[in-house]
């Protein structure tokens, strides 16, 4: 199974609940890139509409990709990501690329309908790549407070949060697509 994620920054919630586009920050460029080289990702999206933001990942990315920096790792890693302006041209491109519809996975830190256990996740993925399927899942990071109401709306299904009993629950997001993801292909169960 061919694994993508997408960070995205429209449309996702502000605290009041509002919907909004958010910026984009160098860290998550930088941190989500080098874990999504380490566990073999197909790709990395950043998904924003706005032109000014998308130069701004186009530079940034350039920068480690073009500039000749010495740093191979952040290369290999920066080299992962793509930008695009919505969810939907994102699953566009994963299908032009794979020939099918990836499978799309909301993650939240509140439980919601449609919910997809952990482990019920894992053993799809993992299935899907002893098979040596040509399926595809795309993954879904929100920003700000987290995806807008639509966008679950959408989708296939929404991942368990990772620490919903916990007093403090909110993770940064570079954090969560870490953790989700050695949940999800990491070596250890």
């Amino acid at each position: 199974m061919k694994i993508y994620i997408a960070l995205v920054h429209y449309p996702v919630l502000n605290r009041k609940g509002e919907t909004i586009t958010s910026a984009v920050t160098n860290l998550d460029i930088h941190d989500i890139a080098r874990v999504a080289a380490t566990y073999d990702l197909e790709a990395y999206f950043i998904v924003t509409p706005l032109m000014e933001q998308q130069e701004l990942v186009r530079e940034l990315t350039g920068h480690w990709i073009d500039g000749g920096s010495p740093n191979s790792d952040r290369k290999t890693a920066l080299s992962m990501v793509r930008i695009t302006p919505s969810i939907d041209e994102t699953c566009k491109q994963i299908e032009a690329e794979t020939g099918s519809c990836p499978l799309v996975i909301a993650t939240t830190a509140r439980h919601r309908n449609k919910t997809v256990g952990w482990t019920e996740l894992r053993t799809k993925v993992e299935a899907a790549q002893e098979l040596n399927e040509h399926a595809s899942m795309l993954l879904l990071f929100g920003t700000a407070s987290g995806l807008a109401e639509p966008v679950f709306e959408q989708v296939s299904g929404v991942l368990e949060p990772i620490e919903p009993q916990r007093l403090y629950n909110h993770l940064s997001v570079r954090s969560a697509v870490a953790i989700t993801l050695d949940r999800l292909l990491g070596n250890c169960r």
